[in-house]
């Protein structure tokens, strides 16, 4: 499908949160995507129709339901180029972070013991690694942003070393939208046996992600962000590096069996999927990802890049406009921004009086803020079902705005 201004409009009508609020202009993506219709109805007929607990249900209710969570994982791990035992269903990104940093320990080779990181990432992708630093006496490294917005690889490849326990990094900054050489900075690592994870947060939704094709070990998204409910994400890691893993939660569903005094795993994947499961929410999560895979997640990045082209030139116009962005070929639909002499939140605010949904502030990247020399910046961040309509007024309501503050 080949998406055009009258595409997008068109898809825009599969969304019941527009035709509630017609006069919504949705700029938040990053944040949060809007659900399809198909999406909803997905969760309201699994439990008006088969919602059951999964696993060791002899009933057909619970088999039913058994069927449609494990063609998730299915669906979901084809999506990204997995086999379905490498998939953990989590409750989001932040969760799947969490979860590797507190059971990476188990795999970790004798005398490595830096964490590398990248000074765009979220904190979701900071603070886990901090709390590992912080119990086992790790150290943290940063590999430097340059003034273009792009990683330094010059400074990657001397902090990543023998000694590097595991590089964690952002696909796409959810601030910035720069979209960062993963396969290259996993293939200096993988060149010096440090293991690896990639934030695929901003990217998974939006252009393609093989697996297999970058080579890392770990990498985790969030449903949320890619047109399905809150409170379900994935984490992939290799088969291999998951079963020796320790899991990280305990209790029903992840066994194989129990005595008093000890407990057997539960093979890939329910190892790692302790307690009952957003069920519902991985079986939408499905539907979202089947609807996305109709439209063609390059389609999807091809349409952001125009919207962003056309973004670009009309701020541009607008004048006394700062813009923190990498250029076309280089960022994703996320642009970061601030209007000079006024605070982002200002701007956000007499935004949202003319209907127009945006992000402002340090967008949960507050090493990066520093870095940048800032407080913080406005985000817009596009979906396929945005249009040149839906920038046209935003970049109105900028002007608006800037007329208040007398800019």
């Amino acid at each position: 499908m080949i998406i055009n201004n009258d595409v997008a409009k068109k898809l825009k009508k599969d969304f019941p949160i527009f035709k509630n609020n017609p006069k919504l202009i949705y700029l938040d993506n990053g944040a949060t995507t809007q659900k399809p219709n198909r999406v909803i109805n997905t969760i309201k007929e699994f439990y008006e129709k088969y919602n059951a607990n999964v696993a060791r249900g002899f009933y057909k209710q619970s088999q039913i339901a058994m069927e449609q969570y494990q063609n998730a994982r299915r669906i979901v791990a084809k999506f990204i180029n997995a086999e379905a035992e490498e998939i953990i269903f989590t409750h989001n990104a932040t969760d799947s972070i969490n979860s590797v940093a507190y059971a990476i320990e188990s795999i970790i080779p004798e005398g490595r013991d830096e964490i590398v990181l990248t000074e765009m990432e979220h904190h979701s992708n900071l603070i886990p690694w901090q709390q590992l630093a912080f119990r086992s006496g790790f150290k943290l490294k940063f590999i430097k942003i340059k003034d273009d917005f792009t990683l330094d690889l010059q400074d990657a490849q001397e902090k990543i070393t023998k000694k590097t326990a595991i590089v964690s990094l952002t696909h796409v900054s959810n601030s910035l939208g720069t979209i960062n050489p993963v396969e290259e900075i996993v293939k200096i690592a993988k060149s010096l046996g440090v293991l690896t994870l990639i934030d695929a947060t901003q990217s998974v939704p939006h252009m393609k992600v093989d697996v297999g094709k970058i080579g890392s070990d770990f990498l985790v998204f969030s449903g949320h962000k890619m047109l399905g409910p809150t409170g379900v994400g994935v984490l992939y890691g290799k088969r291999e590096l998951l079963e020796k893993m320790q899991p990280f939660n305990f209790g029903g569903g992840m066994i194989k069996s129990v005595s008093k005094e000890s407990s057997e795993f539960a093979d890939l994947p329910e190892k790692f999927e302790a307690g009952t499961p957003n069920i519902a929410g991985a079986v939408a999560l499905a539907e979202a990802i089947t609807y996305i895979d109709k439209i063609g997640v390059d389609n999807i990045h091809r349409w952001e890049s125009e919207l962003m082209k056309y973004l670009i030139e009309s701020l541009k116009k607008v004048g006394d406009i700062v813009l923190y962005n990498v250029g076309l070929k280089n960022t994703s639909g996320i642009l970061s921004f601030n209007i000079k002499g006024i605070h982002a939140h200002d701007v956000a605010s007499i935004l949202d009086s003319y209907d127009v949904a945006v992000r402002a502030g340090h967008h949960c990247c507050m090493p990066l803020m520093k870095r940048l020399g800032i407080p913080g910046t406005v985000r817009a961040s596009f979906y396929f079902y945005n249009t040149y309509e839906d920038i046209d007024k935003f970049v109105e309501a900028v002007k608006k705005t800037k007329e208040k503050f007398g800019r």
